[in-house]
């Protein structure tokens, strides 16, 4: 199934959902952990229906989902196909069917808490060393270039930050080698950055806001914040 471009994300109209990194993230208030449990379930006969289903967290208070296709197609500028992980249609179709499941039980949304951490290492040879790092993070050589037509890390069982390869000069002067990106939803963004300059931080690169803003510590530690299109809305 091909994988879906920004704006046809943007153009479903999920206004419960955030695209985040490679899926569709939501977070829904729940009081109690039988409540998030009798959710889950009718969120689990939804997925049943259409054979697909989402990742699933339960915490006090809440139930946190995301939607992605393992097996979505990626067609690059020569037309080659690559297999990765990201939105496709069936996500769009379970996640309005979701919004109808929380919408009968009585459950709010919380779109703006909706986040997610990757980690960024700058190399100028992501494939000597991606296997390193397979190794490390997951234990296991197939986590190189899952999901993804890069050396990109990424764990079956989610278990850790995917960890992707920025493309350096081997000839510049070694730096800072890691960074982190986080990812949050658009009408959070400016109190995020407005919160880390207060603490003492400062944006050293917006020129490609606000999708991504970097931003350093007192030490020049930096990391980036990223934020997805807001989803559309209907006149």
């Amino acid at each position: 199934m091909d994988m879906l471009r920004g704006e046809q994300i943007a153009e479903a109209d999920l206004t419960e959902w955030r695209k985040l990194a490679q899926g569709l993230h939501a977070r829904y208030l729940v009081e109690d952990f039988g409540a998030g449990v009798r959710f889950v379930a009718a969120v689990g006969e939804a997925g049943d229906a259409i054979g697909h289903h989402p990742r699933v967290s339960i915490g006090p208070g809440y139930v946190g989902l995301e939607l992605v296709t393992d097996d979505a197609v990626y067609r690059d500028d020569e037309g080659t196909e690559h297999v990765v992980e990201w939105v496709t249609q069936q996500d769009v179709d379970l996640a309005r069917r979701i919004t109808e499941v929380a919408a009968d039980q009585g459950l709010a949304a919380d779109p703006a808490s909706v986040s997610e951490i990757e980690l960024g290492l700058d190399t100028a040879d992501s494939a000597t060393i991606a296997p390193v790092w397979a190794a490390l993070l997951t234990g296991s050589a197939e986590s190189q270039g899952r999901g993804s037509p890069s050396d990109e890390i990424r764990d079956a069982t989610v278990r850790v930050p995917n960890l992707w390869f920025d493309d350096s000069d081997e000839q510049k002067a070694p730096g800072q080698r890691f960074h982190v990106e986080v990812y949050v939803a658009p009408e959070v963004a400016e109190q995020r950055i407005a919160a880390a300059v207060a603490a003492g931080g400062t944006v050293v690169d917006d020129s490609e806001a606000p999708s991504l803003t970097v931003i350093a510590d007192q030490d020049g530690n930096r990391g980036v914040l990223c934020v997805a299109a807001p989803p559309a809305t209907k006149d």
